[in-house]
C-alpha cells in the first residue's frame, strides 16, 4: 500500500499565503481516502511573524501533528532555518531556489531548488512559488495531476476561467520539472477508495450545536473561539437560528441566559478572558435553574497572554466560576469528532437538570482540523428537554395547572422541579437570582429562612447525582496490566496514545492511557479505583502548575508518580512524552517540561 504516515511542513511569513496551498492539499489528500489533521502555528499579527503549517496524513486516524516531516516547503528564508533539521531521512524540501539558501540538511534529505521565475514565465500570480511547490510535490508524491487540476478549478472558480488556467499552467510547469529534475518518493501515497470530511474543531462545535436543536446564538469575537460564531452566522438562515455578535461577553451570557428561559436551546462561546466576565452569570442561570450551554476555547493566558497559542490553564477558572457552590456540567471532548456528540449529549443533560454546561476545549482542537467519518456526526440526535411545561415538542404544552399553584423550584428526590415556559397559561411564577422557595417567593429580602434556604440548596445539588448516572466513566486504553499509566483529559488523547504507541514499539515500554472528559461531575472513585491498581502513574497537561492533577488529588487524595507539563504555547509531540516518561522512569525527575523546538 506505500507509505502510511506522512507530514508536510508549509512555512513563511503572515501574508505569503500559506492558506492557500494547504487547504489544496489537505482537499486532495482527504480525496484519496486518507487521515488526515493540521495544525497551524501562527502569530497574532497580519503580516509578518512566522507561520508554520503541518498537515499529517495516514491511511490510520491520526491524532496530532507528529514528531518530523517528510516534505518541507519553506517560503521564505527563516523557514528553512528553523525547519530543514526536522526533515526526516527520505524527506523533501522543496523552495525557491532563487531566493532562498538551502542549508545544511540531515542526511538522506533531498534538497529541490526550483527555478521559480523560469517556471512562472509571464504570470503575475501573488506567491507564484507556493502553486509550482504544489505542483513538484504531487508528482513527487506519485499523485496525477489531473486530481489538482480540478480541485484549482473550484479553489478560484469564483476568480474566472482565465485566473483558474494561469494558476492550472504554473502548477504544471512545477509537477513537470520535478518529473525531470528530482528523484520521486520511495513510496506514493495510496488511494483507499475511502471518503472522509475535512473539519475544523469550531466548525464542529457549532453544527454539533445545530443538531442539538440550538436556535439563539452569541458572541462576543474573542480567538480562538471565533470560528464558532463564524460558521453560526453563516449558516443562520437556513437554519433557523438567530445569531447575534454582542458588545461584550457579560452581554453575551446574559442574552443566552435569557433566551434559554424562554425555553430556546441556546449557546455562546469565548475564551478564557470573556469567560472570566461570565461567571457571575452563569451562577444565576444555576439559581434560577435555566439551562445554557457555554463554550471556554482555552488559549495560552493569564490576560491577553499569547491569544494565537493553545494551553489547558482555565480548568480552576471554570471549576470556580461564580461564587458559591451550584450544579454545572463541565466537559472537555478529545478529539476534534468527540466536540460534535459532545455538545448534542451536554445540551440534552443541561436541559434535563435545569443548570448550565460547560464545553472546555482548547486552541488545538478548536483551531486544528481532522479528517472524519461522515457517520460519526448524527445530525438527528436523540432531544431530551426534561419536564418541560408549555413546549408542545414534549407533548405536555396543555397540561392544567396543579392544584395549589405551581411551584416552580418544587423540591424533589432527584433535585429536578417541573419547568414551565414563560407565557404558559396558569403558570406564573418569579424566577430571581436570589435565593427563594419553591414558589420562587425571595427569602433573602426581610429574613432569611434557615431550614428553606439548607433544603433549596441540596435540591439544586442533588441534581449532580443523577447527571453522574448518565455520563460515561474513563476507561483504560490499551493494556490493563501495562507498567506505565499515561493520566489525560481533554484534547491531550491523541498524542498521549500515538506517544504510548511509540514508547512499547522503539523503546519497549509498555504503557496505557486514561483519559478524562467528564470534568464535573468526576467519576472520583472508578477514577480512583482503576489508578490504585496501576504502577507508575505519569499526569499529561498543557499548564504549568498541574490543574487537573491538582483537582484530582482534592477529589480522590490521588498522588502520581510524575508530572509532564507543557506552557510555552505549543501542543505536546509524541516524543515529548516519550522523553518524559524515560526521565521519570529514570528517576531524574518528576516534572518533565518540554519545550517546542518547532517554533524555537
Amino acid at each position: 500500500m506505500g507509505r502510511i504516515d506522512f507530514a508536510i511542513g508549509i512555512g513563511g511569513a503572515a501574508g505569503q499565503g500559506i492558506a492557500t496551498p494547504g487547504d489544496i492539499l489537505a482537499r486532495i489528500l482527504v480525496r484519496r481516502g486518507l487521515h488526515l489533521n493540521a495544525y497551524n502555528a501562527y502569530q497574532s499579527i497580519i503580516r509578518g511573524g512566522h507561520i508554520f503549517l503541518i498537515l499529517r496524513a495516514s491511511v490510520d486516524r491520526v491524532g496530532s501533528m507528529g514528531d518530523k516531516i517528510d516534505a518541507l516547503i519553506p517560503l521564505n528564508q527563516d523557514t528553512m532555518n528553523r525547519h530543514l533539521k526536522h526533515l526526516r531521512a527520505g524527506g523533501v524540501c522543496l523552495y525557491d531556489g532563487e531566493k532562498i539558501k538551502p542549508g545544511t540538511p540531515n542526511e538522506g534529505v533531498q534538497m529541490c531548488g526550483l527555478p521559480v521565475r523560469e517556471l512562472a514565465g509571464t504570470s503575475k500570480i501573488p506567491n507564484v512559488q507556493n502553486t509550482i511547490a504544489l505542483g513538484a510535490l504531487l508528482q513527487m508524491l506519485g499523485i496525477e495531476f489531473q486530481l489538482l487540476e480540478d480541485i484549482l478549478a473550484r479553489q478560484f472558480a469564483k476568480k474566472g476561467d482565465a485566473v483558474i488556467t494561469e494558476n492550472v499552467g504554473v502548477a504544471r510547469a512545477g509537477y513537470d520539472h520535478a518529473a525531470e529534475h528530482f528523484k520521486p518518493f520511495a513510496d506514493s501515497l495510496p488511494d483507499t477508495g475511502k471518503r472522509y470530511a475535512f473539519v475544523e474543531g469550531n466548525q464542529v462545535l457549532a453544527m454539533g450545536g445545530a443538531a442539538a436543536g440550538v436556535k439563539f446564538y452569541c458572541a462576543y469575537p474573542m480567538s480562538p473561539a471565533t470560528g464558532v460564531l463564524h460558521w453560526m452566522a453563516r449558516n443562520a438562515r437556513k437554519l433557523g437560528i438567530m445569531v447575534r455578535q454582542v458588545e461584550d461577553e457579560i452581554g453575551v451570557i446574559n442574552m443566552a441566559i435569557g433566551a434559554a428561559h424562554t425555553g430556546c436551546r441556546a449557546m455562546c462561546a469565548t475564551s478564557g478572558g470573556g469567560f472570566a466576565l461570565m461567571t457571575e452569570a452563569l451562577g444565576a442561570a444555576a439559581m434560577m435553574e435555566i439551562p445554557v450551554v457555554c463554550i471556554d476555547v482555552q488559549r495560552a493566558g493569564p490576560a491577553t497572554g499569547v491569544p494565537t497559542k493553545t494551553e489547558q490553564g482555565d480548568l480552576w477558572q471554570v471549576l470556580g466560576a461564580g461564587q458559591g457552590d451550584y450544579p454545572r456540567v463541565i466537559v472537555a471532548p478529545t478529539s476534534i469528532p468527540d466536540c460534535f456528540n459532545t455538545v448534542t449529549e451536554l445540551f440534552n443533560l443541561v436541559e434535563k437538570f435545569q443548570c448550565p454546561g460547560i464545553v472546555l476545549t482548547d486552541l488545538l482542537l478548536s483551531e486544528g482540523r481532522s479528517s472524519v467519518e461522515p457517520s460519526e456526526f448524527n445530525f438527528s440526535p436523540p432531544i431530551d428537554r426534561g419536564e418541560v411545561i408549555g413546549w408542545h415538542g414534549n407533548g405536555n404544552g396543555d397540561t392544567a395547572p396543579p392544584e395549589g399553584g405551581y411551584k416552580r423550584f418544587k423540591i424533589t428526590e432527584s433535585g429536578v422541579s417541573p419547568r414551565a415556559l414563560p407565557g404558559t397559561p396558569g403558570y406564573v411564577h418569579v424566577v430571581a437570582t436570589d435565593e427563594h422557595m419553591e414558589d420562587g417567593v425571595l427569602i433573602s429580602d426581610e429574613f432569611t429562612h434557615p431550614h428553606k434556604r439548607q433544603a433549596m440548596h441540596e435540591k439544586r445539588m442533588r441534581k449532580m447525582h443523577g447527571v453522574m448516572q448518565l455520563i460515561k466513566s474513563p476507561k483504560l486504553f490499551g493494556p490493563t496490566n501495562a507498567p506505565v499509566t499515561l493520566i489525560g483529559w481533554g484534547s491531550t488523547q491523541g498524542v498521549i496514545r500515538e506517544a504510548c504507541e511509540k514508547l512499547a514499539g522503539e523503546e519497549g515500554i509498555v504503557a496505557n492511557n486514561l483519559q478524562v472528559k467528564w470534568l464535573v461531575p468526576l467519576h472520583a472513585d472508578d477514577i480512583l479505583s482503576v489508578l490504585s491498581k496501576c504502577q507508575t502513574t505519569i499526569i499529561v497537561e498543557n499548564n504549568y502548575s498541574g490543574q487537573f492533577a491538582r483537582y484530582l488529588r482534592s477529589e480522590t487524595s490521588f498522588v502520581p508518580t510524575g508530572h509532564i507539563r507543557k506552557y510555552d504555547g505549543e501542543p505536546f509531540m509524541p516524543h515529548h512524552i516519550v522523553n518524559g516518561v524515560k526521565q521519570i522512569l529514570a528517576r531524574t525527575t518528576n516534572v518533565y517540561v518540554p519545550v517546542h523546538e518547532y517554533i524555537v
